[in-house]
């Protein structure tokens, strides 16, 4: 999707620091040490420990308000999918009708989510995102970008620019569907 190819590129450029700290920041003699399957298994807690930090430290960079997580996933699926009703969403994100009610008075309440009726169903509603969300959701996007930015050329030198470039590439394989 168009749309995806930024947050696909912060995505990438996230990993690729992550596998680089790692493989910089364990001495090699740990790594020749392990056997295949024990290197591999403390490479993958690694890199999930650190992916998980380097998402928290993102998500600090955008105000996020006070949204839960449910109220994250569906502004999140509405970006991506469209407009939909509360039942589909309720289905797509494993909940029951009723509480996905509750999330999505919470969203427009917030001026987050607005409804409109369907116009090949009148006793429907589609739910969007609104303009102020939209432009909210692109403003977080930008204050992370430019925070990995800024970290990646203020800590990094250039050759380690170089092998977190390289490095994009293996680390795309792990999220390729």
């Amino acid at each position: 999707m168009q749309g995806d190819r930024p947050y696909a590129q912060v995505n990438c450029k996230i990993i690729f620091t992550v596998y680089l700290y790692i493989w910089h920041v364990l001495p090699m003699s740990e790594l020749s040490d392990l056997s295949p399957c024990s290197h591999t298994s403390a490479l993958a807690a690694e890199l999930r420990a650190l992916v998980g930090k380097l998402k928290r430290r993102l998500r600090e960079q955008a105000d996020a308000g006070d949204l839960t997580p449910s109220q994250v996933s569906v502004l999140l699926r509405l970006e991506k999918d469209g407009h939909a009703t509360t039942s589909s969403l309720a289905r797509a994100e494993g909940m029951r009708p009723q509480s996905m009610a509750a999330v999505i008075a919470a969203l427009e309440s917030a001026g987050l989510v607005s409804g409109s009726p369907d116009p090949t169903d009148g006793r429907r509603v589609l739910l969007s995102l609104t303009d102020a969300c939209r432009q909210w959701v692109q403003e977080g996007r930008a204050a992370r970008q430019d925070w990995l930015s800024r970290n990646l050329q203020a800590r990094l030198s250039v050759e380690e620019l170089a092998i977190l470039a390289t490095a994009t590439e293996l680390l795309g394989r792990l999220v390729e569907d």
